[in-house]
């Protein structure tokens, strides 16, 4: 990819109102400091990833980095990977997921949320661990003129 695109554009159709199932999907997990839930180092926790990235050799699959904002403070990062990564905090998911897509502002999340819980209600389907995967960073979100987040949350 060149500077211009930091981030590849993404295709919704793929992830919008699916289900589908991971058997050890692979990750790197680390953790991003927030305040009020807006990220204060995610750039450099990113940066520090792809650094371990590159020096394995591995690559991440969609570029898929989903985010686990377990509270106003702190937000956990899993970024897909393809093989195992030394120095990393390496982990995998299994189970039954479902994804659904939305576009907009950041500050929709709320929204999105109870969208979400509320169309897996209407699925019979109840989650466990929602995770949130923005699928670009802002200003290619700007270049794209589409701000896409996928919700994605394991099911019971």
């Amino acid at each position: 990819m060149s500077q211009e695109e930091c981030c590849p554009k993404f295709d919704p159709a793929p992830w919008d109102k699916h289900v589908f199932e991971w058997d050890n999907k692979r990750f790197i997990k680390d953790k991003v400091m927030s305040v009020f839930n807006i990220p204060l180092n995610f750039g450099g926790v990113m940066k520090r990833l792809d650094q371990k990235l590159k020096e394995a050799g591995a690559a991440t699959p969609e570029y898929m980095c989903l985010s686990d904002h377990t509270s106003t403070w702190n937000m956990n990062v899993y970024l897909a990977v393809n093989k195992e990564v030394p120095d990393a905090e390496n982990v995998s998911m299994s189970g039954k997921f479902l994804s659904k897509v939305y576009e907009g502002d950041f500050k929709d999340t709320g929204k999105w949320m109870q969208d979400f819980n509320k169309y897996a209600q209407e699925k019979g389907m109840k989650i466990k661990k929602t995770f949130m995967w923005y699928t670009v960073c802002p200003k290619c979100a700007k270049k794209y003129g589409k701000n896409y987040v996928v919700a994605i949350g394991q099911v019971a």
